[in-house]
């Protein structure tokens, strides 16, 4: 008659233990192709909210999904002041105004992708939101002969799938830590103090090219930006490309030690 083996309690607490330390070492040994370290064990994947710096460089980021009635203007105040910026146009945009996405692009600023139809990205199928993503990417490159290696989800949506999609694509996805509300109308003073009063050196600043208040909200920020010492870069000028993580709680991309760029 075979005998039955029992473990003890202690047993059980040991293996235990063993198996638990095994999973988890083994969730860190995946990376992506950022130099990110990413366990997979019940981890949330976030997008880049803000970058880990103290160099005072800050984005300010500008989403285009209807109209164009302010983007002349808005690239002639960034002429004015010397800045380079980072937009995000989904695809009905930038097929309803060529012309504009290569003056932006000739004037230097990097052109993101925000899907093609700007859908809630969250209820597509990988094999959709792919399609979104690459349709806008060739439409990109078609125009200005290259694309951007940044994403942002329309109306700030993301799920696990959606990054990990965006990110088999080439795509870091990008947030935002500062929301400047001018989609809001709140008026001018009202977005140039919500800016001013909230921002730090790393920081992605959300607003949009056909804002109402947005052009003389930039005219004042700029210069004051300026005079507090922060240099507004495009988000290729301030993320890092690799060797870097993500705090899962807050969304700050962080540089390894003795890593990134």
């Amino acid at each position: 008659m075979s005998r039955i083996f029992v473990p003890s309690k202690k047993n059980i607490i040991i293996i235990s233990t063993v198996i638990f330390i095994l999973l988890f070492a083994g969730g860190f040994l995946l990376g992506n192709k950022y130099g990110e370290v990413i366990p997979v064990i019940n981890q949330k994947l976030v997008p880049i909210y803000k970058v880990n710096r103290h160099d005072q460089k800050i984005s300010i980021t500008l989403d285009g999904t209807w109209g164009a009635e302010h983007t002349e203007e808005i690239l002639k105040i960034f002429k004015e002041n010397d800045v380079k910026i980072t937009f995000f146009f989904a695809g009905y945009w930038l097929k309803k105004y060529p012309d504009l996405v290569k003056k932006i692009a000739a004037d230097g600023h990097e052109i993101g992708n925000h899907t093609f139809t700007h859908p809630h990205c969250n209820s597509l199928s990988r094999e959709k939101l792919s399609k979104e993503l690459e349709d806008t990417s060739n439409l990109i490159k078609s125009l200005i002969g290259s694309s951007s290696p940044y994403f942002r989800p329309p109306y700030g949506e993301y799920n696990n799938q959606v990054i990990r999609t965006a990110n088999e694509l080439g795509y870091q996805v990008i947030q935002w830590s500062i929301d400047s509300l001018d989609w809001k109308e709140p008026g001018v003073d009202y977005i140039v103090d919500r800016v001013i009063n909230n921002v730090e050196s790393g920081d992605i600043i959300l607003m949009h090219n056909n804002a109402p208040d947005t052009p003389a909200s930039l005219k004042i920020l700029l210069p004051k930006l300026k005079e507090m010492g922060y240099s507004v870069v495009p988000l290729s000028a301030m993320v890092y490309k690799n060797g870097y993580y993500i705090e899962s709680h807050s969304g700050l991309q962080c540089k390894q030690t003795g890593r990134g760029d």
